[in-house]
Formats: structure tokens, sequence, C-alpha cells
């Protein structure tokens, strides 16, 4: 679990102040681990620290807060009084930004807590800036202290329509993920698009293949068989972590003679998957999405690993 700087950037942007609500210390049985946390503003929330009575008590509590700087530790046990069977504790760090606070964030280590740093949180910084070695999210000397969210995975997705928006969606809120999304004109993007991704435009969009990292992960769901077509040769010639592409195995068959025609080895075009997702369950473009986003979080690209959402 880290601390994902850029989607609290992004909620202080569209909502102003913001409560972020974080397990700091676990003692037996927990429903979440150190390190999940949920952001709450006025009318919503994202993420989640268990669900429960807690949740829902440090939530509506979360939207009594008026003003940013706003840091507080408390302890809760998950017993009978809460109406939760865990029966461990949990202390919880309370703490609101506003988007100069946010941005004011550092972008390594993140040290929050009451009056000066403490000096085991200070080495624990140190260590970190001499080392490249980034800390567990733990609670230290009474400051909450965490590592940022870095990108380990660029996933590009080629096609706005309704897959294309769908698959955003559901993998935006991920921490870990750098998303590039690819149409012919600005005007196929929805008018908000978050902060974790970029959006790339060009009436020839399979020309941008040159610029992705070979170890990318792409998924293509454009409105042209042709657009599809160009985007796999291009893929099998440049490299990349992983391919799919949207489709019918009787589509992916027309796919696999015309990619051999091109030069392609079976074992080559074999890499590509089609269809993509899981197609026993529908059709509807977030069921394609959900199954993708399982995919990718079932099958990691190298050493890169996509953690869990916090």
């Amino acid at each position: 679990m880290s601390f994902d700087r850029s989607a609290m950037i992004d909620a202080c942007k569209h909502h102003g102040l913001v409560t972020r609500v974080v397990v700091a210390r676990v003692r037996g049985s927990a429903p979440r681990e150190v390190g999940a946390a949920m952001l709450v503003w006025r009318a919503g929330a994202s993420g989640t620290i268990g669900g429960g009575a807690l949740e829902h008590a440090l939530m509506t509590a979360a939207r009594d807060i008026a003003s940013p700087g706003y840091f507080n530790i408390t302890r809760h046990a998950l017993g009978p009084d809460m109406g939760q069977c865990c029966g461990g504790s949990v202390d919880i760090v309370t703490e609101s930004f506003d988007l100069a606070a946010a941005e004011a964030l550092q972008e390594d280590v993140i040290a929050r807590g009451p009056g000066d740093m403490p000096l085991p949180v200070a080495r624990i910084k140190t260590t970190a800036r001499n080392t490249g070695v980034l800390p567990e999210p733990a609670l230290v000397s009474g400051w909450m202290v965490e590592p940022v969210t870095t990108p380990t995975r660029d996933i590009w997705i080629w096609g706005a329509g309704h897959v294309g928006r769908a698959l955003i969606s559901v993998l935006a809120p991920l921490p870990g993920v750098r998303l590039t999304w690819v149409d012919v004109t600005a005007g196929r993007f929805p008018d908000h698009i978050p902060d974790a991704v970029t959006t790339l435009t060009a009436a020839r969009p399979e020309r941008l293949v040159a610029y992705a990292p070979q170890q990318a992960e792409h998924i293509i769901v454009t409105f042209s068989h042709d657009l599809d077509l160009e985007l796999c040769h291009r893929l099998l010639h440049h490299g990349f972590a992983s391919a799919g592409l949207i489709g019918s195995a009787t589509k992916w068959a027309r796919f696999k003679s015309r990619l051999k025609g091109l030069g392609h080895s079976g074992a080559s075009i074999d890499r590509i998957t089609c269809p993509i997702g899981d197609p026993s369950l529908g059709k509807h473009p977030h069921v394609i999405a959900l199954g993708v986003a399982a995919d990718l979080l079932r099958h990691t690209s190298g050493a890169a690993r996509m953690e869990g959402y916090a």
C-alpha cells in the first residue's frame, strides 16, 4: 500500500477540501491492512478501509472537517461495540487537504504528524532518499509514514469508444498504472479525463506505436478493423509486454491469416490475446473492462506488480 498523491490532487481539483482516512496500525484481525485508505469529500468518497460500521462512522466524521491541515489519530476496537466481528483493533489517521496542500506533498515518501518531525521519521526519509528503497507504510513516533505510489506499468488503450471509456473508468483508479489513451481526434474523448491518463490524438494513430515503451501493455478497442489490424502489425514489429484485441473468434481467425501474410510467425501472432476479457460474462463495455482488468491483475509484466487498490 502507498499514498496515491495523484489521486489526492485529482480529488481536490474536483471536490475542494478532501479528507483522507488511512489504516495506520492493526492489532489482531481487521478488514484491511496498514495503508488502506479512503478519500472523503462533502458529496462522495472513493476507496475503502474495509466497509462496515467503522468505515461509515469515520466517513460521517470526515465530512464535518471544515479546513485543511487537520490531523488526528484514533484507535478503534473492532468488536461487538462496532457491530463488526473481526475482533482486533486499528489505529486510524484522519487528515484533510485542499489543492495547495495536496500539490505540496512530496513525491517519494510522505510523512505527516503533529509537531516537529521525530528523528526516527527523519532517518526513514533519509534512508529512502539515499538508497531508493521506499519504506512500508507505518505509524512511527506518532507520525504516519507512507511511500508515494509510482507507476510501474505502462498501459496503452487504443480507442475512446464505449469500451475504451469503460476501461479507463476501471483502470484509472488503480495505483501503479500509467495510462496512455489514443484516438483520432480530441472530440472522441470525454470531457473529464483522470489525471492518471495521458491522451494522444493522431489522424494516423498507428504511427504512435513507435513512441510506446517496448514493455508497455496494449489494449486495442478502436472503431476500425483496418486500424486494429495495422496496430497489431506494427506492435508485432515494435515489441510489447502484452497486447489484447477486442473481437470475435471469427475476426481473430481472419486477422491471424492476414498477419501471417504480412510476415509474422504464428508464435509471434499468438502473443496477442483475442478476444479480451471473459467472453462468457457478456459484451457490455464495463463487463469487458472488468474482465480485462482482472487479466491485468493476474498477469504481471516482468517484475512489475499491480498493488491492491488503497
